[in-house]
């Protein structure tokens, strides 16, 4: 964490779920995270001002959509499926030796034109994210919430 501080990023003390609104040009490094993380981050900055700043490498968002029930994909992971025509993905290329790891990463910018292109009621549901006690989120959950 001194590294990380030392190289003036910010380390975030504690767990926000990736309910992480930004204030500028933003780099989100998410390898390997939960779906809920991706689209609680999204929801956090749900504007177009805010997406257009923002860059996220993580999972594949287009690999969530191919891989979920349409139904649960819309459901549980709205803000993904709502911001996907507006994505800008680009698949980072696999570590030739170690092909079953990382292997579906991306990064993901939202571009300013792509996004004023979605419907304006696309931006009017700005509903916090639930998730079912029973869903396997593959995030830790802030209990102090």
């Amino acid at each position: 964490m001194e590294v990380l501080s030392g190289l003036g990023l910010t380390v975030l003390r504690r767990n926000e779920e990736g309910k992480r609104s930004i204030e500028g040009p933003t780099l989100f490094y998410m390898i390997h995270c939960g779906k809920a993380l991706y689209n609680n981050l999204l929801w956090s900055n749900w504007s177009v001002e805010a997406l257009s700043q923002m860059v996220v490498v993580g999972n594949s968002f287009r690999g969530f959509e191919e891989r979920l029930l349409a139904k649960v994909f819309h459901e549980n992971y709205s803000y993904i499926a709502k911001v996907l025509e507006a994505t800008q993905e680009e698949a980072l290329p696999p570590h030739p030796r170690h092909l079953d790891v990382f292997n579906d990463t991306s990064v993901h910018r939202f571009p300013l034109e792509k996004l004023r292109d979605l419907p304006q009621d696309c931006w009017a549901c700005q509903q916090e994210p639930v998730y079912p006690e029973e869903a396997q989120l593959e995030i830790i959950r802030n209990k102090s919430r």
